[in-house]
């Protein structure tokens, strides 16, 4: 029982991180390219404080609700299979044992043992089902509060990450000195966000790191490049 919560713990906590990194990677990115733009437009600084406030709450949405949704096909992805399953139980049993059979034969039983397992399994549906749900299909229960726990998630980083390269806007009245310590903030910001994300996911720190880093570099640099051709 101890093993089994701590597997539910890691599961959560992986969502969560998987969130996290999706709002704000894009709340970081989004927001600071929307205002270096309207900065290269010679936009004043109050113009650019209050688009980038629309922009994180119509992406803090926007974003939420696609977690919402993923969460949710996800859902009933599951229960559509679990549907499928029962009926292929019951209509076609010697077919689910045979795989229920393969599946101990791969892991070298006996030949003993895979028809005692199978069998054994096979006296409660609901066991047998999510054996099959687990081993052949690969699919684990989702928590039936995933989808709305995604959007919170993603909404909330999303809007973090936003006001990191937003707010130097609110404090200097020169779009362009404000747009300096932008840039500065969200690097640092998104340096350190991407050395986080490249640990927890296994990739080579530095190199991670650097990678976001100059994403986000990159497309500021973009629609500041814009503004400035179409001014």
């Amino acid at each position: 029982m101890h093993d089994h919560h701590h597997e539910e713990e890691h599961l959560q906590s992986s969502d969560f991180l998987r969130d996290v990194v999706i709002g704000m990677s894009d709340g970081l990115t989004v927001p600071f390219a929307l205002a270096a733009g309207l900065a290269g437009a010679a936009t004043g600084s109050t113009i650019i404080v209050i688009a980038g406030i629309a922009e994180i709450v119509a992406g803090s949405i926007a974003m939420g609700l696609g977690g919402y949704l993923a969460g949710q096909t996800e859902e009933d992805h599951y229960k559509s299979e679990l549907k499928r399953e029962y009926e292929e139980v019951e209509r076609i049993p010697e077919m689910e044992k045979r795989e229920v059979k393969d599946f101990f034969e791969n892991l070298g039983l006996s030949e003993e043992l895979q028809t005692k397992a199978t069998e054994e399994i096979a006296k409660d549906k609901k066991q047998w089902v999510d054996f099959m749900m687990k081993f052949e299909l690969g699919l684990d229960k989702p928590d039936p509060k995933r989808a709305r726990k995604s959007a919170l998630n993603i909404g909330l980083s999303y809007a973090v990450g936003g006001i990191i390269p937003l707010s130097p806007y609110i404090f200097f009245n020169d779009s362009m000195e404000a747009l300096k310590f932008s840039v500065v903030a969200t690097l640092i910001c998104l340096f350190i966000f991407g050395y986080f994300k490249s640990k927890v996911t296994g990739v080579p720190v530095l190199s991670g790191a650097l990678r976001v880093m100059l994403i986000g570099a990159l497309a500021a640099a973009a629609a500041y490049g814009v503004a400035l051709l179409f001014k």
